[in-house]
Parts: C-alpha cells; sequence; structure tokens
C-alpha cells in the first residue's frame, strides 16, 4: 500500500499511469471495506483558501485510519504574522507526520516541498487540483466500470480543475475535451504537457464551442465561473459563460447515459441548472463522497500505511 511512500503530490503529472491506477484501485477497496489499514499518524492541513469538503473529506479519512489532524490555520499561526514559509516548512517538517496545503501559488507548494522532507500533498492552488480529480475518476470508473475510451468534456472556466482533468484524463486513458470561452481558456503549458501524457493514445482539445465538444460525451463536468479569488469578477463573467451553462439542453447533445459532475460549491442557475444538478445523470453527491476515499487511498499510499 505504500508504492509511493515518501513522495509529495504536487501535480497529477508527479504520477505515472500505473501509479494512479494503483491509487483508484485502494480507493475502491477502501471504500468496499475491503482493506482496513491503520496509520496513527499526524496529518497537518495548512489552508489559506476556505474549504468544505477538502477540509473534512481530508479529516474525516485520516481519523477513520487512527491517525490525528492538526488544522493550522494561517491566521491562527505565526503565518498571519510574516513568518517566512520556510521557516514555518522547517518546522512542521519536524512535528508532523504529512501535510496538506490550500494555497495561491503553486509555487508556494514548491517551496514548502523543497524544504520538509514529509510527504507535501496539493490540497488546491490557482494551478491545479489533483485531489479533486482523484475523485472524479473514482467516480467515473464506479459509473462506467472502466475509464479507457470513454470521454470526459469540462464546460467553463479553463481553471485549477480543468487543468488537473486534462492531466488525469491523459494518465488514466479518457479522451478529454476542454469547451471555454476565447479568453477564458487553460494554460497552453498544460494543454501541452497532458497532449504529451496521451501521446496520440487519447484525445486531449480545447475548444471554445460548447456544442460541439459535448456531443457524445460520456461525462459533462462544471464549475463555478468565478474562483476563489475572483468574487468581484462575477457579474462581469455571467454573460462571457451563459453559453457554457450546463442545462438540459446541452446534456441532449451527450451521450444518452452519461453522467454530471460539478466539484462543488455549485453556482445554481449559472453554470448548472438545477434540474441537471439533481437529476437523475447526476452524479455530484457520489464525486463529492468520494473525495474521502480518494485522499484516504493517497494518505496510505504516501505514508506506506499496512
Amino acid at each position: 500500500m505504500g508504492a509511493l511512500k515518501g513522495r509529495d503530490l504536487l501535480s497529477l503529472a508527479d504520477l505515472s499511469a500505473d501509479e494512479l491506477q494503483e491509487l483508484l484501485h485502494l480507493a475502491a477497496q477502501l471504500k468496499s471495506g475491503e482493506v482496513t489499514p491503520k496509520c496513527q499518524k499526524i496529518l497537518g492541513l495548512v489552508f489559506y483558501k476556505a474549504s468544505t469538503r477538502t477540509r473534512v473529506s481530508f479529516s474525516a479519512a485520516m481519523y477513520q485510519l487512527g491517525g490525528q489532524v492538526l488544522d493550522l490555520n494561517p491566521s491562527v499561526t505565526q503565518v498571519s504574522r510574516g513568518e517566512p514559509i520556510v521557516d514555518t516548512a522547517r518546522v512542521l517538517d519536524r512535528y508532523l507526520d504529512i501535510l496538506a496545503m490550500r494555497t495561491f501559488e503553486q509555487r508556494d507548494l514548491e517551496t514548502f516541498a523543497s524544504y520538509a522532507k514529509i510527504p507535501i500533498i496539493n490540497a488546491l492552488s490557482d494551478l491545479e487540483h489533483p485531489c479533486q480529480v482523484l475523485a472524479d475518476l473514482q467516480t467515473v470508473q464506479e459509473s462506467f466500470g472502466t475509464l479507457a475510451g470513454l470521454t470526459l468534456v469540462y464546460v467553463g472556466d479553463g481553471n485549477n480543475v480543468a487543468h488537473s482533468l486534462m492531466l488525469g484524463c491523459a494518465l488514466a486513458g479518457l479522451n478529454v475535451r476542454i469547451a471555454a470561452p476565447p479568453d477564458y481558456q487553460p494554460l497552453a503549458t498544460i494543454v501541452a504537457q497532458a497532449q504529451a501524457i496521451a501521446n496520440g493514445r487519447t484525445e486531449v482539445t480545447v475548444t471554445a464551442d460548447p456544442i460541439t465538444a459535448v456531443k457524445g460525451a460520456h461525462v459533462l463536468y462544471t464549475d463555478v465561473w468565478a474562483s476563489m479569488g475572483q468574487e468581484d469578477l462575477a457579474a462581469t463573467r455571467i454573460p462571457i459563460f451563459q453559453p457554457y451553462q450546463v442545462n438540459e439542453t446541452l446534456l441532449s447533445y451527450a451521450d444518452k447515459e452519461a453522467i454530471v459532475l460539478h466539484c462543488l460549491p455549485a453556482h445554481r442557475g449559472e453554470e448548472i441548472t438545477d434540474g441537471v444538478i439533481e437529476g437523475a445523470q447526476s452524479r455530484v453527491w457520489d464525486q463529492a463522497g468520494n473525495r474521502m476515499h480518494a485522499q484516504k487511498a493517497l494518505l496510505v499510499s504516501l505514508l506506506g500505511a499496512e
């Protein structure tokens, strides 16, 4: 169970295709109760951004493994008084066994990882959200029994979730299409990285046309149009993103057995309608529940629990 023992997970690109499959298999085993490892370690949470699912799912996972969690909110630590991140990293390295960090800049994670010997997990940055996509892939696999050959379409802002979806799908053997307005598409560097991982075996494409993208899709995925820290831009973004709303009409272009995912929280009536998120094709709540199982698998693997 310790295939990744001692490693960091700052990006899904840190994993090989085989390692990703091993994590998803372990997550399924943990969810079913087939394996029940114990891990009496200490997980630290350093979250610079608000969180519901990530904070609670990591905490519940660690408690269920028999470990402890320290919630190191920057507002109650010396970080809020300007302690350099390199100093904080070197100190926490001596107290904790593993740390999950939720921050704005990816370079903060990289700096932390370079000064701490314990495993560091990207619990969300402005560049990527790898833990979310582990749960997404687990949910897709549960729904279809496989990942290979399926097509996932993400519609909306080309943000951190879109980035991790491209990388994760490329590793897992899914086709992935991103439909986003021209000025809001994912970073070209991440697109190229995902295409290099896919290496022609699967499709990684970006378009501004949501209807063309969704045709025949097995998974339809969306996220809020203004991420954390962009709330002041929400009003100006709504008219730009309106054609990218996941509604009953857009869903009708997908495969008739398609499922709908949303990483939550959702702004109902904006990026997704009530009818779709509450509809028969929605797997949003299973997806949210799988955050705990996927992250438990990650903790077990990084810590080498038995």
